[in-house]
């Protein structure tokens, strides 16, 4: 008989930590320069007045003013017709 317990082996302890993603300001909110407004993958949210996309697609405020979503047609890639939200401070 053996002395010790076998030790079994362990495959799925590791996850990766939270990314705290989407919307941070909502419509109608005040933002100020350098605030961030979404945080997303890909552009699901798309820049417009005085907002800006950092290299993580970041949407930030530019300027001071109000957060104002809007919804835009934009044509995809793939020539298709997409909605999108449209972000901007005014």
């Amino acid at each position: 008989m053996a002395h010790r317990k076998a030790g079994g082996s362990a495959k799925n302890l590791s996850d990766s930590n939270p990314k705290y993603l989407g919307v941070k300001l909502a419509d109608g909110q005040k933002a100020s320069a350098g605030n961030v407004i979404v945080r997303q993958r890909g552009t699901k949210f798309v820049p417009g007045k005085n907002t800006s996309v950092g290299k993580d697609h970041t949407i930030f405020a530019t300027a001071d003013g109000v957060v104002r979503f809007k919804d835009k047609r934009k044509i995809s890639f793939t020539g298709k017709i997409v909605k999108r939200k449209l972000v901007s401070v005014e």
